[in-house]
């Protein structure tokens, strides 16, 4: 059973349903808590982080800029891609539930819904005929019909193919740098000289000249539309 399975049992119960708002809202963000993990794999943010991760690995800049910094910004850019997701289970959900319109149920249902439409079309349809096929599902008629235990191993799959070939196309430039220095610092008869020592800035002033972190930024936004 997985974990959006077990927190529908507690929303349905009738346990849940008399507590007060304010237990139930601590009881929400104590589950958000424990569900850090998967919330971060049912969002953008593993692809945003990877291909950032890829972005400081091609400038050969090694811990700059640092983790945290690359994280908060994967993080920021999470919270952009997802705000039309994040507005819908705000409009439709939340503000409902806390003001008594519908239960816990209801609003679970609602919440499970909008963050489904959003990983399903991200998820490429061989990745789910993939997993489908080995938790034996065979109800599958419509995207909608998809469980969640099928969809988030094919959606984070599917995500990590798009981070790395974005990796990869980030790549190529940076490659093409580095086998120019090096080419002239074999002609040069310079073959004991690294060829990242002299290739990393002129990377950086690349990645400069075309205003890399805007550009990256734009992309990574524009791809999941």
């Amino acid at each position: 059973m997985d974990s959006a399975e077990t927190v529908q049992q507690v929303l349905e119960s009738d346990g849940f349903q008399t507590l007060s708002p304010q237990i139930k809202v601590a009881l929400f963000l104590g589950a958000m808590t424990l569900m850090s993990a998967a919330l971060v794999t049912m969002t953008a943010f593993t692809r945003i982080v990877i291909v950032l991760s890829f972005v400081r690995r091609a400038l050969s800049t090694q811990e700059i800029p640092p983790t945290q910094v690359v994280l908060g910004l994967s993080m920021f850019l999470t919270l952009f891609v997802m705000g039309p997701t994040v507005t819908r289970i705000e409009q439709d959900a939340v503000r409902p539930y806390l003001s008594n319109v519908i239960d816990g149920q209801v609003a679970w249902r609602i919440s499970r819904a909008a963050l489904h439409d959003f990983m399903i079309r991200q998820t490429r349809k061989a990745d789910i005929a993939l997993f489908a096929k080995m938790a034996s599902v065979t109800r599958i008629q419509t995207p909608a019909d998809t469980p969640f235990p099928v969809l988030i191993p094919a959606y984070v799959i599917s995500e990590l193919k798009t981070a790395f070939i974005m990796g990869f196309c980030l790549y190529i430039p940076f490659i093409l740098i580095d086998l120019v220095v090096s080419v002239i610092l074999m002609s040069l008869g310079m073959m004991m000289m690294p060829p990242m020592v002299i290739s990393t800035p002129f990377k950086i002033l690349l990645f400069v000249m075309v205003d890399g972190w805007q550009l990256i930024s734009k992309v990574l936004g524009q791809s999941f539309h």
